[in-house]
């Protein structure tokens, strides 16, 4: 009898040894990718410091100087002999570092700077105020100013005074520490103000309209519109330092592995791959502080202001960066959210009392002599009172204000009416 059918399965092919998936061999890839770019490094010589010449004699304050950039700039310029303020918010940890730093230097204390740690909160004016208060009792000189904390897209949160927390630290901070030290560093000249900023500025914008993110509040975008405020604000200060030997430049430091993203959340998987690619394409901290010690000690920048820099080398900016209408808007605003501006009020109308201003009484018009809330009519000619005597009251010399309003004078204060002449008028 004939067999029964069977089912019959095609054969297949022996399998060859498995491939590795994409998945797999995307760590391997960076891992060689890495591996050429730290080669590439150590022999072209990019993570040797460029150092200037010695600072000895000479004082800095570096705010954020605790980690990150800020250590590794106090840690060289340390190095070179200069006298250190590091301004941070946690004192603790301020310490701490700067023990940290003293021990990696650790050369002889005749041959090295000297350290100083003093409480500095960029989210808090009062605390800037209370800063600028200690420097300027305690210190004779300032030669150098490194504007380089930073908070880096953060949730939204407001500063003590109210400010959207980065626009707040990373801007307006800044810009009262700053106009306060200003005086210091005038007298110190020549002396350098350094502003870090980023390459992000180019996503930013200065929407004068919401400035603190009221309306609408994107991390990434505020912390771009900070960095921006800065190249901005530090045109402007070289623009109103020109001739006083105060030099400003802003600059950017590249993509360095710091502390600064904290707040971006990366997925949990994803961080042992995000960590393999920051270690072979981001700059070390001392790496990134190089443009920052350069413009602060090079003998190459003598002189030069207004500049944006980055890998110690000049660079062009975008053109919404070099606005100058824009640069003095925000720098007037700047000036009422931190308060300098009605300080500043205060003390003009101080110096206008205790010396007013001169103005020329001009000829053949008819003035009008305010005495005692008592008034007097007359002209240039008969310098007769239509109306009935007044109270004369002495003034020493031609002090008073004129105010025009129509063809009439009015005059705050006059010695007596037949007296109101100057000798520019004869």
């Amino acid at each position: 009898a004939p067999e029964p059918l069977r089912d019959h399965k095609p054969q297949q092919a022996p399998r060859g040894p498995a491939r590795p998936s994409m998945a797999a061999a995307l760590p391997a890839l960076a891992l060689g990718a890495g591996l050429l770019v730290a080669a590439w490094r150590w022999l072209w010589g990019a993570a040797r410091p460029r150092r200037g010449g010695s600072m000895r004699g000479k004082t800095v304050i570096i705010t954020g100087a605790n980690s990150g950039l800020g250590r590794a700039a106090a840690a060289e310029l340390l190095r070179m002999q200069a006298r250190v303020i590091m301004g941070c918010r946690d004192r603790a940890r301020a310490e701490r570092a700067a023990r940290e730093i003293q021990a990696e230097v650790g050369e002889r204390a005749d041959d090295a700077g000297e350290l100083v740690v003093r409480e500095l909160d960029l989210a808090s004016l009062r605390s800037v105020r209370a800063f600028c208060h200690r420097v300027l009792q305690e210190e004779s000189r300032l030669d150098v100013l490194i504007n380089n904390a930073g908070i880096f897209q953060c949730p939204y949160m407001k500063t003590e005074d109210g400010f959207e927390m980065q626009f707040g630290v990373n801007h307006l901070g800044h810009f009262l520490l700053t106009n306060l030290l200003l005086g210091l560093l005038k007298n110190s000249a020549p002396s350098r103000i350094v502003v870090v900023s980023s390459k992000l500025y180019k996503y930013g914008e200065i929407n004068f309209e919401d400035l603190n993110s009221e309306i609408s509040y994107n991390k990434s975008f505020c912390y771009s519109r900070s960095k921006l405020a800065n190249i901005l604000f530090a045109r402007e200060l070289a623009r109103r330092l020109e001739g006083t030997g105060v030099t400003v430049n802003s600059l950017h430091p590249g993509i360095v592995r710091t502390n600064l993203g904290r707040h971006v959340n990366i997925p949990l998987l994803a961080k042992p791959l995000f960590n393999l690619v920051s270690w072979a394409f981001f700059k070390t901290p001392l790496e990134g502080a190089q443009t920052s010690i350069y413009l602060a000690s090079s003998p190459d920048v003598e002189g030069v202001s207004g500049k944006y820099f980055g890998d110690c080398k000049e660079e062009e900016l975008l053109p919404k960066a070099m606005d100058d209408l824009v640069a003095r808007k925000l720098w007037d605003i700047s000036e009422v959210m931190v308060g300098l501006l009605k300080k500043k009020a205060e003390v003009k109308e101080k110096t206008e009392k205790k010396a007013p201003q001169i103005n020329i009484l001009p000829r053949n018009v008819e003035y009008q002599a305010v005495i005692k809330e008592k008034a007097c009519l007359s002209d240039e000619h008969n310098q007769q009172c239509s109306l009935p005597p007044c109270d004369i009251v002495p003034v020493p010399g031609p002090s008073e204000n004129f105010i025009k309003s129509n063809k009439t004078l009015t005059l705050a204060v006059i010695p007596l009416v037949s007296q109101v002449r100057h000798p520019e008028l004869d």
